[in-house]
């Protein structure tokens, strides 16, 4: 009998999903319309998910509430907590949630190498009104590091408000443009790119920098292809 799971977490709903478990809902955000929605990361309807009765709820530590953990708990629900924080772990994760859901691996996990290349600096926005950009101890970081890339924290915030004057006096080489979470239109770039006049200014897909697991190998490669660098898998 397959262990029927809840994923509140987009990266785990999709890397669940390619190792065939048995995922019965999951969130909004999942990018799932053929699956049943029972809320958001950080507001899911408890209530509902108590109803469908799963075997287990998967949840993370950075894109999930504590409260939320709690009541499935306290309503007897077996909980996941993953916590994937750099590129390491945004690997292994994907053998702990085979093993969790009780479905086989079917590859052997993926390695990679250090980058032995010339290293470059960045900025990579993810909100505007405030301007906010990604901290050093991400996981979005840890993967452009992979890449030979080294995001400028702003202090130890790992989600920093910043004005784009601050990035003026960082000088990047590189401004990063994710695709999401926040939707950049061509004036935004245009503003950045006015703001940091020294720095190449790249679009690159969101999902493949913040979302881990399954596409963790693919995204490297595309984002090196994106960056004009060599895979480091």
């Amino acid at each position: 009998m397959s262990t029927r799971i809840v994923s509140l977490v987009p990266s785990s709903t999709e890397t669940l999903l390619a190792l065939g478990a048995d995922v019965v809902a999951c969130s909004k955000y999942c990018e799932q319309p053929d699956l049943a929605h029972v809320g958001g990361t950080k507001n899911p309807d408890i209530a509902a998910i108590v109803t469908l009765a799963p075997d287990l709820v998967v949840l993370d530590r950075e894109e999930n509430r504590i409260e939320d953990h709690d009541a499935l708990v306290a309503a007897g629900i077996p909980v996941f907590v993953s916590d994937v924080t750099d590129l390491a772990s945004g690997l292994a994760v994907v053998d702990e949630l085979a093993k969790a859901a009780g479905v086989k691996r079917g590859r052997s996990a993926r390695h990679f190498r250090p980058f032995s290349g010339e290293r470059r600096t960045a900025v990579v926005p993810i909100w505007r009104r405030p301007w906010m950009t990604i901290g050093s101890s991400t996981y979005g970081a840890s993967i452009l590091d992979a890449l030979g890339v080294d995001v400028i924290g702003f202090g130890d915030d790992p989600y920093p408000a910043v004005e784009l004057s601050d990035v003026a006096e960082a000088r990047p080489d590189l401004v990063l443009v994710p695709s999401e979470p926040y939707v950049f239109n061509d004036d935004h770039v245009a503003e950045i790119a006015v703001a940091a006049p020294d720095a190449t200014v790249v679009r690159v897909d969101g999902q493949d920098l913040f979302w881990w697991g399954i596409r963790t190998p693919a995204a490297l490669s595309r984002l090196s292809e994106a960056l004009g660098l060599q895979p480091t898998l």
